[in-house]
Parts: structure tokens; C-alpha cells; sequence
């Protein structure tokens, strides 16, 4: 048996001397606090400090609480916001705003809605276009920084971001009809002055809340305003996130496409101080190289619809100088037209990587330059871009009349042969065949011929149905292969399938803008923003669950027009009230998803999680120019405005007159 060890006592001295002082390790104790201290990274130091400091604060608040009546507060939300307002008094640049994703705020307007704050994580971002047009996006995931503490931070992570250059692709877009007034130029030749559209001053009410909607639709522009003007006036292009902006020519890109928007709702301030700028700021005579069609349908058809609304001759003026600026790009040994020009030099080029342009680009500026010449009654422009339509219509390559994608500016021949698509860098070729002869007063026979054989072509090689839910879909076709593939940019055509079949066009074309337009409602309706991508992949087996598949590359959403555009064109000619519950429903989700707090929409790139939206950080002017355009003149009770018997709308959005009938 073992026994437990005898436990040891201890007697504890002290022993004192009166010449000494008594010892103790404080000197010790500090001496290693301060190293330890010294240990510490600089950012945990001034943690600790800021927390020490904090405590403090809230400790003196607490204080001076104590000492006042106490208050009753019948609700935990007034409890917060006092101290909210306490903790702004002293630290004036904390952000107390709640949080409720990685990106976004709660919207005070509206439930549920992302309003933008941060900006994303890291990501490369894979882009289709021409190689000067692809770019890594490589931003902050920090909280919103000023423009100058922005420049540094990409200053510090290596070279500056090149230009972010938009490719859109192109658009990337029964009765006799009534007989337009007389037209401008002949009202100018007779020394009449244009009379000007007044601008709309109080919204129709319609029978499904018309007037709530336009409301809706004016506050979503102010807002896009508001950040443009505050962050990026005089510039390109809104940075809403970073409170910046870009510039692609340096033109005022985004306030020039909005002119004709801000009339039309009657923003009449807006629309004032826009002009001020035009007046006093806008000059084209700058050593800038600008990309022909996308300066053609944007700017100059800026000006020029913004000419016809108003009889304002400031704007006619700025069109002429810029359409006289845009002339050498068809100085070229076929006269098809170079891409790019420079409008200080007088000087056009192709693009870097090829001789080639795409045929979306040289056929989609006829409107505007036809129109300049009607108005000044100088020929040279309408014969420039006639010649165009008179060298594609009798080229070799068509396909049942569906067109390559490329024409080559040397030889005048189409390039690329055997890829067919109504997507980017062709679309607005066949929408311009329709609004040419439209624009003529139907009396081009060769233009009217070329669109029918062409949506004749559509229907036997790219039309085709989903496996699940039957939904009618335009693919493409790559050397007699077929693709499930459709652009965002094909929703253009059910629009102007409809106003085709308004103009006595075959009946069936309004049955396949019907079909269409189901299928790109359910390109938004299928993704759980309510918000399309910008590419999809359709389903043609009817094992499978879902009509559309998207790939990762092909989730971004950039704000675009062409869905909206065809809902109106749709409801116009229908009277369908479907339609206006489908756009609602998209203009709802933009402003749910896309709206930033301070001012601004953004495009977003990941448009199938919510949570993970992964804002771009840029507002294209097409949001402003087209997109809301089309929202408004959707939900507007008012028929005729801007009546698609008097007026065709160019690939922009921008309203041009139809000419009056040739006598007989």
C-alpha cells in the first residue's frame, strides 16, 4: 500500500531594510509591454487605438445620456439612429450605413433593391470584340474611393487601365400610312423656319397606371443625371461606383444621345443646361480618332433628331460640321467606309489588326447622312452611303440573303464567309434595309427586296424552338452548322418584324415578332435578377429542364435597349397590355439590381446572382439614349407621339421624319 507523499510546508519572509527600497519587477513588467507593443504590426496598433479611442467616446456619450431625462423611445430604431447621429458628430467621415450584401445598400425607396456602394472583387472579365476592344477590368474591393485616391491605387498595382472602349456591335441593334408635314428642307428652302415639337410637360395618364409608370421612368433618368452631371459632365461616360468617368473620343457622348430623351419627357432644366454645354464647350475640331458608326449613330443622330424636336439651328449646325468631319472615311479604293477617322486631321484608317469593317457599321449610317443631305442640300453625303447599299446589294456571298459579317475596305468584297448571324456585327444591316425604305417613302424597290429575301433567309436557316417551352429563337450559322446562340442584340428584330408587317410587309412577320418577343421576355424573366445577359444558349431537346443555358463569360448585363425597344414597337401596334407589364418588370429589376445611391445605373456581369452581381462600374449612354427612351414612349398613353407613321427611329433610338410621297 503506498502512501501519499508528506505534503511540504512553506514559511514565506519578507525582509526589509530602511536604507533601501523595497523590491518589486514593474521596471520589468513595462520594459516588456513595450516590447511586446513594439511586436505589434501597424495596423494592429492603430486598431487597438481606434478601439480604445471608441470606447472612450462611447463611454463620454453614455455619460452625457445618463445625465440628460431620460427619454422613451418606442422603437429600437430611434435608439439606433440617435446614435447613429451621436457617432456622425464625432467621427464625420465614418460610414455608418448598413450593409446588406458584399456590394450593395438597401434602397430607402424601394424593397430589396442593391444599391450600389462598393466596388467588386478582382476579376478578369473575358470580353468579345477585336483584340484593342478586350480588357481586364481590375478594380478595388475596397469601399468607394475619390478619383484621385483611385488613380493611385492603379497607379500602384502596375500600369494605368487602357481606355475602356464599349463595343456594341451594331445595335451591339395594312392602311396606306399617313403623309408625313413637309419636310425641313423644304421648309428651310423657303425660308421657313422648323417648327419645334414642344417638349411633353405633363404625363397621359394611362388606364394601366400610365402616369405612375412615366413618373417612374423620369425619376430613373434624373437619377442617371444627377451621377452624370456630378461625376462626369462634359465626359463620355458615368463611372457611377467610382464617382469618375471615361472618355472614348472626348465628345460628350452620353450628354449628346440623351438631347432628343430629356425633351421628349420634358426635362426642361436638363435639357437646357445640356445645350449650354453644346453652345460653349462642344467642338469637333480635335486630334481625335473616332469610331465612324458609332459617332454616326450616336452624335451626329443625336443632333439631328434634337434639331427636328426643337427647330433649334444650333444643333443643325453641330451636325453639319461633324458629318463634313466624317467624310474622308470613305475615301477608300472600294468606298466602302474605313472604321475609324480622325476628325482634326481629316484622316481614316481601319482598324489596327485588319483591312477589314464589319458589315453592321457601313450599313447602318445611311439614315443619318441620307437626312444631313436633305437638310442641307448637299448631296455628297447621301450618295456616299447610297453607293454602299448599291455595292452590297449586288455582292456575291449571301446566303438567301443573310450577309457575312465582314466587308474588306480594299477590294470591296465580303470576308469571313459562312458565319451568318443577326447578333453583333451584323444586326443593323437588316433593321436599316426596313427604315431605309421606310425613310424614302417606300420608293427604294432594291432596299424593300433585300429585307424580305433576307427574313425569308432568317426563317429557313436560323429560326428555330427551344425543347421545353417551344420558345422560338434566332440562332446562328458557322460553315452549315447551326448554333443555339442569340445575342441580346437579336431582340431588336421582333420591333422591327412588327413595324415591317405595319407597313403591309407579309403577315407572318408579325407572327414571328410575336414569338419573338415571348423569347426575349423569358431571357429576363428565366434569370433570378430578371435581368437577360448578354448572350444565351438554348436548349433543343426536350429532355432537358431549362430553355436557356448562359456561360459564365456571358452573364454581364450592359444596360441595353433592344428588348425594351421592341416591347414599345409591340404595344404600338397591338395595344397587347402584356407588353407593358413585361417592360415594367425590367425597368422594376434595373432599378432593383443596377441603381447606384449617389447617382447613376451601372452594368452589372453576373446577372444569376443576386448577391453577387459584380458591378462594372460603367453606364453606357445608350442607358439614357435608348434604353429609357423606350420605357417612356412604352408607357406613354400618347399615340402619337413621335408616330412610327412620321417618324423612324435610327439604331440609337434617335427619331428621324420620314419624307414625304414623291408626287406621282
Amino acid at each position: 500500500m503506498m502512501h501519499p507523499s508528506t505534503r511540504k510546508d512553506f514559511i514565506s519572509l519578507t525582509l526589509t531594510d530602511p536604507n533601501c527600497h523595497i523590491y518589486n519587477n514593474a521596471k520589468h513588467r513595462k520594459q516588456s509591454y513595450w516590447r511586446k507593443w513594439k511586436q505589434l504590426s501597424r495596423l494592429q496598433r492603430s486598431l487597438i487605438l481606434f478601439l480604445l479611442a471608441l470606447t472612450l467616446v462611447l463611454a463620454l456619450l453614455s455619460y452625457s445620456h445618463i445625465s440628460k431625462p431620460r427619454t422613451d423611445f418606442s422603437k429600437k430604431e430611434d435608439w439606433l439612429e440617435m446614435n447613429k447621429d451621436e457617432l456622425k458628430r464625432a467621427f464625420p467621415d465614418l460610414n455608418l450605413k448598413p450593409v446588406v450584401s458584399p456590394h450593395s445598400v438597401t434602397d430607402p425607396k424601394g424593397p430589396n433593391s442593391h444599391i450600389f456602394q462598393k466596388l467588386p472583387i478582382n476579376k478578369k472579365i473575358l470580353k468579345r470584340g477585336p483584340p484593342n476592344l478586350q480588357k481586364n477590368v481590375n478594380v478595388s474591393h475596397t469601399f468607394v474611393m475619390g478619383r484621385q485616391e483611385q488613380v493611385q491605387d492603379e497607379e500602384e498595382n502596375g500600369e494605368k487601365q487602357k481606355k475602356l472602349v464599349s463595343w456594341r456591335g451594331a445595335m451591339i441593334e395594312a392602311d396606306q400610312v399617313t403623309e408625313p408635314p413637309p419636310s425641313a428642307i423644304e421648309k428651310v428652302a423657303a425660308g421657313v423656319p422648323v417648327p419645334a415639337i414642344p417638349a411633353a410637360t405633363v404625363p397621359t395618364t394611362g388606364e394601366f397606371g400610365g402616369l405612375d409608370r412615366l413618373e417612374a421612368v423620369r425619376d430613373a433618368f434624373r437619377h442617371a443625371w444627377k451621377g452624370y452631371k456630378d461625376y462626369a459632365w462634359g465626359h463620355d461616360e458615368l463611372k457611377p461606383i467610382s464617382k469618375s468617368f471615361s472618355e472614348w473620343f472626348g465628345l460628350g457622348l452620353t450628354l449628346i444621345d440623351s438631347l432628343d430623351t430629356m425633351w421628349i419627357m420634358g426635362l426642361k432644366e436638363e435639357f437646357a443646361e445640356a445645350k449650354q454645354w453644346i453652345e460653349q464647350k462642344l467642338s469637333f475640331n480635335q486630334n481625335v480618332d473616332v469610331n465612324l458608326f458609332e459617332t454616326t449613330i450616336r452624335i451626329l443622330g443625336g443632333l439631328l433628331s434634337t434639331y427636328h424636336l426643337t427647330g433649334d439651328q444650333l444643333f443643325l449646325n453641330k451636325a453639319k460640321d461633324l458629318g463634313s468631319r466624317l467624310m474622308p472615311a470613305f475615301k477608300t479604293p472600294s468606298k466602302i467606309p474605313f472604321s475609324d477617322v480622325n476628325i482634326g486631321k481629316g484622316t481614316a484608317h481601319p482598324p489596327r489588326w485588319t483591312t477589314d469593317s464589319s458589315m453592321a457599321e457601313v450599313t447602318s449610317i445611311q439614315l443619318e447622312f441620307r437626312e444631313l443631305s436633305r437638310l442641307t442640300q448637299d448631296p455628297q453625303y447621301k450618295e456616299a452611303v447610297d453607293e454602299v447599299m448599291r455595292q452590297v446589294h449586288k455582292l456575291p456571298g449571301k446566303h438567301d440573303g443573310l450577309i457575312p459579317m465582314f466587308i474588306n475596305t480594299n477590294s470591296g468584297q465580303f470576308s469571313h464567309r459562312g458565319i451568318y448571324t443577326l447578333g453583333a456585327r451584323a444586326d443593323s444591316y437588316y433593321e436599316y434595309l426596313l427604315k431605309q425604305w421606310l425613310q424614302g417613302g417606300k420608293t427604294e424597290d432594291e432596299l424593300l427586296e433585300d429585307y424580305i429575301e433576307a427574313i425569308d433567309g432568317v426563317k429557313k436557316h436560323l429560326v428555330r424552338q427551344t425543347g421545353p417551352r417551344k420558345l422560338t429563337f434566332v440562332g446562328e450559322l458557322s460553315h452549315n452548322r447551326f448554333s443555339p446562340k442569340m445575342d441580346h442584340l437579336v431582340c431588336f428584330l421582333p420591333g422591327t418584324l412588327a413595324l415591317g408587317a405595319h407597313n403591309d410587309l407579309p403577315g407572318d412577320h408579325m407572327d414571328l415578332a410575336s414569338q419573338l418577343m415571348e423569347t426575349c421576355h423569358h431571357m429576363y424573366k428565366q434569370m433570378e435578377t430578371g435581368l437577360s445577359p448578354e448572350i444565351v444558349h438554348f436548349n433543343l431537346h426536350a429532355t432537358d429542364n431549362n430553355d436557356i443555358n448562359v456561360k459564365p463569360a456571358d452573364r454581364h448585363n450592359l444596360l441595353r435597349p433592344e428588348t425594351v425597344e421592341s416591347l414599345f414597337y409591340m404595344y404600338r401596334f397591338t395595344k397587347d397590355p402584356k407588353y407593358r407589364e413585361w417592360g415594367w418588370e425590367i425597368l422594376q429589376s434595373f432599378n432593383k439590381y443596377t441603381k447606384v445611391s449617389d447617382g447613376g445605373y451601372t452594368s452589372i456581369n453576373n446577372v444569376r446572382d443576386p448577391e453577387n452581381l459584380e458591378p462594372r462600374d460603367k453606364m453606357e449612354s445608350f442607358f439614357l439614349g435608348e434604353t429609357l427612351k423606350y420605357f417612356y414612349l412604352l408607357f406613354s398613353d400618347d399615340m402619337d407621339l413621335l408616330s412610327l407613321d412620321k417618324y423612324v427611329f435610327n439604331t440609337e433610338a434617335h427619331p428621324l421624319p420620314i419624307w414625304p410621297s414623291p408626287p406621282k
